[in-house]
């Protein structure tokens, strides 16, 4: 859409028009001392709470009091089969076939999982790539990969790296990469949706190049999940892991999510790390019988999930399965573009956002710089009453969440930025 108007009546004119205007009050809105609403642009760092988290909690809270330990089996959502509960949802948020996709864990620890399967280095091929400025949790941990094979944490790290003076990688770059060093690459491993300029990859282009090479490929989908359309089982890419607590929802540090291609489903000579919850639910309680493998996603689980999380992250899945990923980034599109010509208005000598312009590689976050400012002006911002966040050096992220936000938000998060400076 680029027929964008200034005004607030032309933000209160979206918000009419507004298909998932509903939605909004569907959701808790931190406020300020005085009882006003926060204008909350920080869904990209912690989602807010649905009102109907409580409930799904107490229900379970309800049960455990109740019934000890019979609501494994006798609880009203039985425990045994509880994260089952949660898949079809979530196989439909990040475009997978439930086989694919289990929740479990949490997002680095998934990480670690992954690579104990897909990571496969020999004396030749042990390298593993990923994007100079990845979220910092995946730098640490495929470094810790290289030295648990015995490899140097240095030498076996090939960074993907912007151009002098750009913040935004180039997918030639990476080309150029594989094509030297393929041979040497045992994974490639993306953040789908990077957590600083909200660039958002064609995991598909990456995947297949990977795979002409001979590399495993997987994604860190963190900032992508409920953000975009990921289409992971299209991608062809071997796994992927996301938290939950971002646009998910689900509350702060509760579990996240994996997935497994389905052409690794029944491949039981994978090695991975294994606990009883991989273990064939027929027999899984006749605890003496040799490990049998999980088809599927399922396969890589370790322990009995939390259910007080899982039922969190139901609420919000709900949510999700009511509005579907098409028409939520359908609103993600158009509320993010209206904020980006809003800012534009401030003046490019003023404003840079370094988030990509193509709606097509880019989700709901736009990272803003703003000329000779720092870190006060986020302070101020927030005094203001805008919750969004700030990343170092000069970096102010701000997710106009469409589940939400409004494009009243939106207006009004420029007003006080335009006033600010």
């Amino acid at each position: 859409m680029s027929d964008y108007k200034t005004g607030l009546d032309f933000a209160k004119k979206l918000d009419q028009n507004d298909p998932l205007k509903t939605y909004r009050d569907k959701f808790l809105i931190p406020k300020d001392k005085d009882g006003n609403e926060m204008i909350y642009l920080c869904g990209n760092s912690l989602g807010l709470q649905p009102k109907t988290t409580k409930s799904y909690i107490d229900q379970e809270l309800k049960d455990w009091a109740n019934l000890g330990v019979e609501g494994h089996t006798d609880a009203k959502n039985p425990w045994l089969p509880y994260h089952e509960f949660l898949t079809e949802n979530m196989a439909k948020v990040v475009g997978a076939k439930p086989i694919e996709v289990v929740t479990m864990n949490t997002l680095t620890a998934n990480l670690h999982f992954m690579m104990v399967s897909f990571y496969k280095p020999t004396s030749k091929r042990y390298k593993i790539v990923i994007e100079a400025d990845a979220f910092p949790s995946d730098k640490y941990a495929v470094e810790s990969q290289l030295r648990h094979h015995g490899f140097d944490d240095k030498a076996g790290l090939i960074l993907w790296k912007p151009r002098e003076g750009e913040e935004l990688y180039h997918y030639e770059d990476l080309e150029s990469i594989v094509e030297e060093h393929g041979d040497e690459i045992a994974l490639i491993m993306i953040g789908n949706t990077n957590y600083y300029t909200g660039q958002f990859f064609d995991m598909k282009r990456i995947t297949q190049l990977g795979h002409k090479h001979g590399c495993m490929v997987g994604f860190d989908c963190a900032h992508g999940a409920g953000n975009v359309q990921l289409n992971l089982h299209d991608s062809g890419a071997d796994f992927a892991i996301w938290c939950t607590y971002k646009y998910l929802n689900s509350g702060p540090g509760s579990l996240a999510g994996a997935f497994v291609h389905e052409r690794h489903a029944h491949d039981k000579s994978l090695n991975r790390f294994t606990g009883w919850w991989s273990h064939n639910k027929q027999t899984r309680f006749n605890m003496r019988h040799e490990f049998d493998v999980l088809p599927g996603a399922e396969g890589w689980q370790l322990s009995n999930p939390p259910i007080l999380s899982l039922a969190a992250i139901r609420a919000s899945l709900d949510i999700f399965a009511e509005v579907g990923m098409e028409v939520l980034t359908e609103k993600s599109k158009k509320i993010t573009g209206y904020f980006e010509f809003l800012l534009k208005q401030l003046g490019e000598d003023t404003i840079r956002i370094i988030t990509p312009e193509s709606p097509k590689e880019r989700g709901c976050q736009l990272s803003i710089q703003v000329k000779n400012a720092d870190k006060n002006l986020h302070k101020k911002l927030t005094e203001a009453g805008v919750i969004s966040d700030w990343r170092e050096p000069d970096v102010i992220r701000c997710a106009p969440v469409p589940l939400y936000n409004s494009y009243e938000d939106v207006y009004k998060t420029v007003e006080k930025l335009k006033e600010l400076i």
